[in-house]
């Protein structure tokens, strides 16, 4: 194994030991995390099924912890959903062209090291605090949050 591999497994082993440390509950407030009764394959599943009724898109779908197993590495199985309404993601892009680091939506459907599955996606305050987007603006969001909620109930 080369140094520089090394390292980065040696990090990236100390990385999850303090993500098992820190609770999901202990987060940011402009990070929610939620648990799923589903495997994190269903919750994205559910979440890209909610998201495309209401009319969103789907811009991509990660698979982080397959990625990792392509790659040699074990990762517990973790997805990414990336989504949203390029109308109603433009008007906040524009108000605030920062914004656009943060956006379109993303879902995030990860299992712990008990085996619970949790989803966890940014407030949309977060684009308030981080940005400065008006709060109006940023409360355009909300029911997604809803949306993603009631896709893991």
């Amino acid at each position: 194994m080369k140094r520089l591999d090394r390292i980065l497994v040696g990090v990236c082993g100390v990385l999850l030991g303090l993500s098992v440390a820190v609770p999901p509950s202990r987060a940011d407030s402009t990070v929610i995390t939620k648990p799923s009764k589903y495997s994190v394959s269903e919750t994205i599943d559910r979440i890209e099924k909610a998201v495309m009724e209401k009319g969103m898109k789907i811009f991509a779908r990660i698979d982080h912890g397959g990625e990792a197993k392509k790659a040699g590495l074990e990762m517990r199985s973790t997805e990414l959903l990336i989504f949203g309404n390029p109308k109603g993601g433009t008007a906040l892009m524009v108000a605030k062209p920062t914004a656009a680091i943060d956006l379109p939506m993303k879902a995030l459907a990860w299992e712990d090291q008990t085996g619970h599955v949790w989803l966890t996606y940014n407030a949309p305050e977060l684009l308030h605090k981080r940005h400065g987007l008006p709060e109006e603006l940023a409360a355009m969001l909300d029911p997604v949050g809803t949306l993603l909620e009631r896709a893991v109930e």
